[in-house]
């Protein structure tokens, strides 16, 4: 899958990025919470009395692109992607790859990446900078070393 720079709208993401920082900044200041996904997701199974707060949370996340959709009927948004018959052991074997990785960093992107080094967290730190360096490295060998990337 190729995407133009073209796609790239500064806007947007600007918009997206504040609103992220927004909801996460609320969440800490009216729960004490941080807003990692993977802490939130899990703490839905293993904590029942907690449990009202994170819903509320992943439900907002799978309602927000309905909701611009429906606001902004008019705004461009990404292709839905489409998947072959192969691609679905691909993607259950990435999404155990990434429940593994959070477990070992204990937390994922959005709670290292956007609540650690908000909070100036050295092991935050050094989770984003493994988490980009293997994304960099990710990239480079799909794009450069493997049969049918772009070069």
């Amino acid at each position: 899958m190729s995407v133009a720079w073209s796609s790239f709208t500064p806007g947007a993401a600007l918009a997206g990025g504040a609103l992220i920082g927004l909801a996460a900044s609320v969440l800490w200041l009216v729960n004490g919470r941080v807003a990692g996904i993977s802490g939130i997701l899990a703490g839905i199974a293993r904590r029942p009395g907690d449990r009202g707060w994170r819903i509320a949370f992943v439900a907002g996340l799978l309602a927000a692109p309905l909701l611009v959709g429906w606001l902004a009927p008019g705004v461009d948004a990404p292709a839905p992607l489409t998947f072959g018959a192969g691609d679905a052991l691909r993607l259950f074997v990435a999404g155990l790859l990434v429940g593994v990785g959070t477990r070992l960093a204990n937390g994922c992107t959005s709670g290292h990446g956007v609540c650690g080094l908000a909070r100036l967290s050295p092991r935050s730190l050094v989770a984003v900078l493994v988490f980009m360096a293997a994304a960099f490295g990710v990239v480079f060998v799909a794009r450069h070393l493997l049969p049918g990337g772009a070069s």
